[in-house]
């Protein structure tokens, strides 16, 4: 054990003892060398001393790094985390030591996040990623002594919950915008999702093989919670598939999310209808659903787990429920 003065703010801490790793840490001052020492030796004299050698020696970028080889590739919507990572790694804070990062730094870069003009569901993404890495690596990257900053820290308020819905005539007018648009898979992408409250996502991913056009059933295999689901299919929307011709890959919608975002902007624009997003479609169909269907078959139908959820998606019009008093 010795505290070495190597030169100006250089104080540096080596303690050797037997069945322990040799631990070396370099602080700014003598009383906080002296400080480090004496927590490592209480911990060792007591029997609950575990190594911050790993913690102390690799920064946040690398461990970014490392979640993006091994954790990203088994998540959904892959390409939108690589990007936050790669947001991450170019902040000061991607710098510094795992063991340093404090609760106060978290804290910090959420603040940042938002005064930049993130959305708080956007920065609370953010947050998810540090927070399960730094789990991960503390299960699993020889980091046991890490603790988890993030946790301690305040999320943003989240009020992202939408009550859009098609009024009016817009329904018609986004469909004739659709046709004029350059993407030939627009109008059967909306009215796919008008008549099935199926997610964007989803709707791209089908192939002919997940759909049963004579029991009118598509099968899911891949959703936003991991399980596959069926989705009965109206005969507007049957109608609407078999029109759609077919190619050798098996896909039905031979177009990208980018590609369906750009255009369903642009025709929205040129219908002149306002504050409305694609997955709006999902809330419409649901309300639409929800007057067939029991609320237990409606959320087997959306793929929610929790029936709160289904009522997030289910807006009814004031006058529609009026129509049922008589």
């Amino acid at each position: 054990m010795a505290i070495e003065h190597r030169g100006p703010y250089q104080w540096r801490v080596r303690i050797r003892r037997r069945g322990f790793p040799t631990m070396s840490r370099t602080f700014e001052t003598k009383s906080e060398a002296e400080a480090w020492e004496r927590m490592i030796l209480t911990e060792m004299d007591r029997g609950v001393f575990v190594s911050r050698r790993e913690a102390e020696s690799t920064t946040l970028s690398e461990c970014l790094d490392r979640y993006a080889r091994e954790i990203v590739p088994e998540k959904k919507g892959q390409r939108q985390e690589l990007g936050r990572i790669r947001i991450l790694k170019a902040h000061p804070l991607a710098s510094c030591y795992m063991a340093s990062i404090r609760s106060v730094d978290i804290a910090a870069l959420r603040d940042q996040l938002l005064a930049e003009g993130k959305k708080p569901s956007t920065v609370v993404k953010y947050l998810a990623i540090l927070s399960h890495l730094f789990n991960i690596a503390r299960r699993e990257w020889g980091m046991e002594s890490l603790a988890n900053p993030v946790e301690l820290v305040r999320k943003p308020t989240v009020r992202n919950a939408r009550e859009r819905r098609l009024e009016g005539d817009e329904e018609e007018r986004l469909l004739e915008a659709c046709r004029q648009q350059g993407n030939p898979w627009l109008e059967p992408l909306v009215i796919i999702a008008i008549e099935t409250a199926m997610r964007k996502g989803e709707i791209l991913g089908l192939t002919w093989e997940d759909v049963n056009l004579n029991d009118r059933v598509a099968y899911l295999r891949e959703t936003k919670n991991g399980e596959p689901r069926e989705v009965p299919l109206s005969t507007r929307a049957c109608q609407v598939l078999k029109s759609l011709p077919r190619s050798i890959s098996g896909r039905i919608f031979q177009t990208t999310d980018y590609a369906t975002r750009k255009a369903f902007i642009k025709a929205c624009k040129r219908a002149g209808i306002e504050d409305l997003r694609f997955h709006d479609l999902r809330h419409e169909a649901t309300s639409r659903l929800a007057e067939v269907y029991q609320a237990q078959e409606l959320a087997k139908i959306t793929g929610h787990k929790d029936l709160k959820m289904v009522l997030r998606y289910y807006h009814p019009r004031g006058k529609d429920l009026a129509k049922k008093l008589g």
